[in-house]
Parts: structure tokens; sequence; C-alpha cells
């Protein structure tokens, strides 16, 4: 049958979620992608649809799918790669395409690529290797289960205190402390808050499932991000702590208050993804915290030139 390659639009999200739940659930066992997370990935600043993306069609049926994006100004490019087991000829097809867009795309100076990728995944990582892919980093995603009798609103630490973000400054400091706390992390990309804004697609979030926590001597401290627009899970988008701040419970705390906001609206789960050679802590914290893991992602990375 004829490979057809072409752009993605808009109008193709419901079609892209279809393809990715099906690969989730040979990946992970269940759905667990919703539309509009798709619709946000397709309209991300800076994309542009024609160039940037790409559907395979095998006769009716879409087998695979790409996105690329550049949030660095042409240092790190981010790409989505998804293709069914039985399509490998599309994958291919479809990481040549990523790969000459990102060429396209990186500045003049050391460029690589990344891609995040089920540790099992659906593509054939032999097509990686032979084009000078290879993992640089592991990821967990983590989830926990939730119980009205175990979640209640937590009390206050000792010299800790949590508020919910209540308007526009908090936002400010909610980013700022956002970008103090990450700063360390592996692919950290520096974001202005318009930047940021985006990131987190903000006109869609819940700001009330976003908390900032204070510790005596210190002020702000740390911050909680999370969402509850995915049908599987409440999800935790981003935990920060400051550097001197840590070990005094303020992440355990913030992690508490958002089980029991989950929990108070229903949820029986909730989940995050962390790096597992993470460098403040953190995977000790969530193991303490009774979360456990779900599945893992590797990144894939390769240089441009």
């Amino acid at each position: 049958m004829s490979l057809l390659v072409r752009p993605a639009a808009l109008d193709d999200a419901p079609a892209v979620t279809a393809l990715l739940n099906e690969i989730d659930r040979i990946e992970i066992g269940q759905p667990e992608t919703d539309l509009h997370t798709v619709r946000a990935d397709l309209t991300k600043a800076g994309i542009d649809l024609s160039r940037d993306s790409w559907l395979g069609f095998e006769g009716e049926r879409l087998v695979a799918y790409g996105l690329l994006w550049d949030d660095s100004g042409g240092e790190r490019i981010d790409v989505d790669h998804y293709v069914l087991p039985d399509h490998q000829a599309a994958g291919a097809r479809i990481l040549d395409a990523l790969r000459d867009r990102a060429r396209e795309k990186a500045g003049a100076g050391r460029a690589v690529a990344h891609l995040h990728l089920n540790s099992v995944p659906t593509l054939d990582t032999t097509l990686l290797k032979d084009r000078g892919w290879s993992v640089v980093r592991r990821y967990h995603v983590l989830t926990r289960t939730l119980s009205p009798a175990g979640d209640a609103v937590p009390e206050p630490s000792a010299g800790v205190r949590v508020r919910s973000c209540e308007d526009e400054a908090d936002r400010l400091r909610v980013h700022a402390l956002h970008q103090a706390s990450f700063a360390e992390h592996f692919g950290f990309q520096r974001r202005t808050y318009e930047q940021w804004l985006d990131d987190v697609d903000a006109d869609h979030l819940d700001w009330s499932l976003v908390w900032i926590a204070a510790a005596d001597g210190l002020g702000d401290t740390g911050f909680l991000l999370a969402r509850d627009d995915r049908e599987a899970m409440g999800w935790i988008r981003s935990l920060g702590v400051l550097r001197e701040a840590r070990g005094r419970g303020v992440g355990g705390l913030l992690l508490r208050q958002a089980f029991a906001a989950f929990t108070a609206r229903g949820r029986d789960t909730v989940g995050l993804g962390v790096d597992t050679a993470n460098p403040t802590g953190a995977p000790q914290l969530y193991a303490r915290s009774g979360m456990s893991l779900h599945y893992a992602v590797d990144t894939w990375e390769t240089a441009l030139r």
C-alpha cells in the first residue's frame, strides 16, 4: 500500500488523538492522550504546521505522526514522533523529515534534537540508532492512588505555609520560582514570563490548582502547578523548591496539598513525571509520598550538523 505524507492541520487533531491512544494502549496498556492536549501541541507558539508537522497515511489510515518545535533559538530542537508497530517505513520517512527540518532550524553553533519515547516504544529503535540518535536521559511517570481517608488537607509544617495562586503578582512569582528552582535541571531553557504562560497553556489553566510555599526566614521558596484536565488522572505538571529551602518539608507539604485537592474533586489517581537523575532529591521525595512507577520514558538525542 502506498504511503502518503502531508502536513497536519488543526482539524486533524481528533485523528491524531486516536492514533496516540492506539499507541498508548500498546505501550502502557490504556489510552491517556486527550484531544485538548493534541490541540495545544498543534497550536504551540512558533510552530508552522505546513513545515513543522507530518502525518503518514497508508491508504486512509493514519499510521504515523511527527511534530517539531524550537524554544531555544536554534540550540535544541524538540520533536515528537509516533508510529504504529507494523508501519516502520512510515516512521522512517517522518524521522528523516524531522531531522532535515531540525537542521534547517538549528543555529550556527552546536545544536541537538531531543525526542521523548516510551522505554519500550512502538518505533523500531534501530531506525534511531542508524541515524545517530542515542539515549541520554530516562524519566519515570509515577502515579499514586488517592483516598478521602488518607488525603485530607494537610496541616502546615513547622515554619512552612502554603497559599493559593490568586492574582497576576502570584503568577509572576510562580514563574520566577520555576525559573530559579529548575535552572539546574537537565535540558532547562530559560523562558520569559510570556513564553512560560504559553508553555503551561495559561489560558486554559485552572489557577486554583497552583500553590506557593513560603518558609520562615526565606520567604517564597517553592511552588506546585497541577492540572485537572486529563481524563486518566490528575496531573502535577511541575514542583520546584529553591535550593536553600530543600530539606525543610516544602515539597512534601505542596504534594499533600495537591493530593487533597484532587481527592476533593473526586479523583482517584494522581501522576507526574520525574527525571531519574534529578539532582534535587525529587525521586526520593515522590517515593516517600507513595508514588510508584507507571512507565518509563527515554530522551533520545542527536547532534545537528
